[in-house]
Order: C-alpha cells, then structure tokens, then sequence
C-alpha cells in the first residue's frame, strides 16, 4: 500500500494492518451496539446515522481482511476488535443512560414515609394496596430516567433493605417528572441562555 512506503512489509502485513482492522472492527461493533440500543428506543434520527457509519468501517475493515487471507493476524485481529467492539458498546451505553426506567416496589412495610422521600425528590409515583402471601402490602410503580434510576434505588434502600423492586426498559412515555433540583437548574440555564422562537 502507497500509505506504507518505506516502512518492512513484514511489519505492514503483521502488525499494522492487524491493528487496523482491529480498531476498525472496534469502531463498527461499538457503533452497531448503540445502534441496536437507539433501535430498540424507537430513535429514528440517531439509528440510520450510526448504521451507516457502522457499515462504512465494516466494509474498510473487511476489504483489509480479503486482501490479508493468508494472513491469520488479520483474522484474529477482526475476532479481538469484535469481542473489544462489544465490551465498549454496552459501556459506552452504560454511560450514556439513555431512556427510561420503570421501578416497581413491594413493601410489607407501609409506604408512606417512602412515598414521601421520593416525592420530596421530584419523582411522581402511584402506590396501590395490594395483598401478597404474607398478607396486605404496598405497591408503588414509578417511571423515571435511567440517569436518575440509581439515586431512586439508594432512596429505596435506605427506607427498606429487605424492600422487593424490579425494574425494566421503558420504550416510550407521555411525560415524564424531572426532580426538582434538575428543574431549577434547567430554568436557570434557560435564562442565562434564553431561546429564541423562529418566525
């Protein structure tokens, strides 16, 4: 390759190329991890952008792979960037946080200092009198962002360690309550950086 000149092809062929599709393979199998994530979200902007950039660098990185055939650094480098590609997808989601929670909680205990805290956070919440194998209990349902979905568990742990709760993917929801401190920062955002209506 004319990108390689001078440089002993035994190093080209063993050691650069391999890193390259390496870090490609990385890159497309991150790309596709977020993808499916937006996807699954029901995102119809960020989804194609990343399937197209996805499928760019998987094409770069497959044409190395055909012209490297008798080279088997070239395969193993495509299996680790896949492997490595996946671990850093789900992290870089793990971060990301995107979409919302939603967290059941069943109590034996009455809810009504538990209640309390979490409407003290700004979180709306329902609790339903409900009756279980041990006899009456409480059942509260809440939506809340994934960002948030930590500080809600600790708020729940604090009340009851022994407190049952699951929590699952919510794909879309008609609104969503933000806690009161997120809100006086976002108005105060929005005066420093007051927008703009178009005509």
């Amino acid at each position: 390759m004319s990108f390689f000149e001078g440089i002993d092809p035994v190093i080209v062929d063993w050691v650069i190329i391999p890193a390259l599709i390496f870090l490609a393979r990385i890159c497309d199998v991150t790309l596709g991890t977020l993808r499916i994530v937006f996807v699954s979200k029901g995102d119809k902007v960020m989804s194609p952008i990343l399937g197209f950039l996805e499928v760019l660098i998987w094409l770069v990185a497959i044409t190395q792979v055909m012209e490297n055939l008798d080279n088997v650094a070239s395969y193993l480098a495509w299996a680790g960037g896949f492997a490595m590609g996946n671990f850093l997808g789900l992290r870089v989601e793990q971060k990301l946080a995107l979409g919302q929670m939603v967290v059941r909680v069943i109590t034996v205990e009455p809810a009504d200092e538990l209640i309390k805290r979490l409407s003290g956070h700004g979180y709306r919440l329902t609790c339903v009198d409900a009756r279980g194998t041990r006899g009456s209990v409480n059942l509260l349902f809440m939506i809340v962002k994934r960002k948030k979905l930590q500080h809600v568990l600790d708020i729940i742990r604090s009340y009851n360690p022994q407190a049952f709760y699951s929590v699952e993917d919510v794909r879309s929801v008609a609104d969503v309550g933000v806690p009161q401190a997120e809100e006086q920062r976002q108005l105060s955002l929005r005066r420093l950086f007051p927008l703009r209506k178009g005509k």
